[in-house]
């Protein structure tokens, strides 16, 4: 039989889409209430990886990421993907939502998104809300899976998970 780890923290993020600045900001302001100091702030960069998001949000899409401080356990990933659900729909109007808000976590194997969206490599955790793994580390980089999104394999993407990944190694080797 095997033996129960001890769970150790995680790196919370949030990848980020809007095209209005004032409610990006607005965001981060409200996300830093809840989770504390943002640590991280990747470069923005237009999300034009697909149009998915286009007749909900409209054009001109930009992306980023954000991290935080403060370290989360996995297991608070589905209240984190609920509450942040709720920030998004607070700033929709007509039901039209005008940022997308996906958080997920950094650990020192992989990273993991919080989505509503159930699909065969997605496994459920509470509340309507699954989790994937979307990419791995090995051998120093992030992996591409079948499923990676295309934006989480971006230079910008990459040198951002590679960062908040080196920081989370830092904050569990000094806490």
């Amino acid at each position: 039989m095997g033996i129960a780890g001890v769970q150790k923290k995680v790196k919370l993020f949030c990848g980020i889409i809007f095209s209005e600045e004032e409610i990006k900001q607005k965001s981060f302001m409200i996300l830093e209430e809840k989770f504390g100091r943002i640590d991280l702030i990747s470069n923005i960069i237009p999300f034009d990886f697909s149009d998915y998001y286009s007749l909900e949000m409209g054009c001109n899409l930009k992306r980023l990421w954000i991290s935080f401080v403060k370290l989360i356990f996995a297991v608070d990933i589905a209240g984190i993907k609920v509450f942040t659900n709720f920030i998004e729909s607070n700033f929709a109007i007509n039901a039209k939502r005008r940022i997308n808000i996906d958080p997920g976590y950094i650990t020192p194997a992989n990273v993991v998104l919080a989505t509503t969206k159930n699909f065969s490599h997605r496994i459920y955790l509470a509340d309507g809300i699954y989790g994937e793994v979307t990419t791995i580390y090995k051998k120093n980089n992030f992996i591409k899976l079948p499923w990676s999104y295309p934006d989480y394999l971006s230079k910008t993407a990459t040198k951002f998970l590679l960062k908040s990944r080196i920081d989370l190694l830092k904050q569990l080797r000094s806490s």
